[in-house]
């Protein structure tokens, strides 16, 4: 099975980012247990990834909202 590079970029970087959080919260936190730590570290993935998910619809609201003013302002002025 081959991977594609940016893939394969793709996971290590993610492989990584895993490494340094368990790293970080190894420190933060007295936690021994690797399945605690591991559990803890998906959390917060996912907590980034929902967040990054409403962001991103936030910011689709934006611009359709910034759209529609635009598009009423050149109604009037094309009338």
């Amino acid at each position: 099975m081959t991977i594609e590079p940016s893939r394969e970029e793709g996971l290590r970087k993610a492989a990584k980012n895993i490494q340094d959080m368990i790293k970080q919260l190894e420190q933060s936190y007295a936690v021994r247990d690797k399945q605690d730590v591991l559990a803890m570290c998906a959390l917060q993935f996912a907590a980034r990834s929902e967040q990054h998910s409403i962001d991103k619809s936030d910011d689709h609201q934006e611009v359709q909202d910034r759209l529609q003013v635009l598009d009423e302002l050149l109604k009037q002025h094309l009338s």
